[in-house]
């Protein structure tokens, strides 16, 4: 049968464990993390995105491994509403100012703690999540200070991959990545 061929790190695999059962809960930023960061503004005033399908699917592995994807974004677009809806995501703020305003009871809601959060951001108003995160993830294209905090920055920039970089680095320190990808090596008839 074959195996996985991703690998990581033995030291990077534990901190992304997270506390206790493990991180329950991956907080995602938009803008710079799910997308390069580009916003194309039609002149009527419509915002066009371009999201990697990578990215895409590694969030739909992470909620069927029982890691709740949520969407935290300080902007609010149709492009990136459409994106979570076909994705199939159940939790996404919009919109956002104060991002640990935002997270804070929606973690309260989803019966998680910080000890149970990893967190993936490109810049300032990400930090205060980073910096509570068990595990903070950042893109190659983020913020020098973003980096900094970060306890893994991904090989590749934010909407070319780097959220299934994330995606895939949880779903491995979780323990699921190897089930997941066997079950996707099968064919609807079982073979």
């Amino acid at each position: 049968m074959t195996e996985p061929a991703l690998r990581f790190p033995p030291e990077l695999l534990v901190r992304a464990q997270g506390a206790g059962l493990g991180v329950k809960v991956a907080l995602f930023d938009v803008d710079g993390v799910l997308t390069d960061g580009s916003v194309f503004i039609g002149e009527q005033g419509e915002v066009f995105k371009a999201f990697s399908t990578l990215d895409g699917h590694g969030l739909k592995l992470l909620a069927q491994a029982g890691i709740e994807p949520v969407i935290i974004t300080g902007r609010d677009s149709a492009a990136v509403r459409r994106r979570v809806a076909d994705l199939g995501l159940r939790h996404a703020l919009y919109g956002v100012k104060d991002k640990l305003a935002a997270a804070t009871p929606l973690l309260a809601s989803l019966g998680a703690d910080w000890s149970e959060v990893a967190a993936i951001g490109d810049d300032w108003p990400d930090l205060p999540l980073l910096a509570r995160a068990a595990f903070a993830c950042a893109p190659a294209n983020a913020h020098a200070e973003v980096k900094a905090v970060a306890h893994h920055v991904t090989a590749v920039p934010g909407g070319q991959g780097a959220a299934r970089e994330f995606c895939d680095l949880l779903l491995m320190a979780a323990g699921r990545y190897g089930a997941l990808f066997h079950g996707h090596l099968q064919t609807l008839d079982g073979r």
